[in-house]
């Protein structure tokens, strides 16, 4: 399982030209079953996305297709997490 902090940049002034496509690409990793969870950094710092069943190098792959990342709207700052305790509800995450 993966953190993804997606941390603005001094160009976040360009988010909103690239807003749709961001918007896309997160739709298509939760179309895919990639993204479990995307939400806000506060305040206003950026996001973050909790990714699952994909191997880190295809990961890093992916967040380089985000269009915020390759006009370097944000960084990405990838995590990696091997759960140990986890709810009963989020067992699947233990994998």
């Amino acid at each position: 399982m993966f953190i993804v902090f997606l941390r603005f940049s001094d160009n976040k002034t360009q988010a909103s030209q690239f807003l749709e496509g961001h918007n896309v690409w997160i739709k298509r990793g939760f179309d895919s079953g990639t993204f479990l969870l995307a939400g806000s950094l506060q305040p206003n710092a950026g996001g973050t996305l909790l990714a699952h069943n994909i191997d880190r190098k295809s990961l890093e792959a992916l967040v380089q297709e985000d269009p915020f990342v390759a006009e370097r709207v944000v960084s990405a700052e990838i995590h990696e997490v091997t759960p140990g305790r986890v709810d009963e509800r989020l067992i699947f995450l233990k994998g």
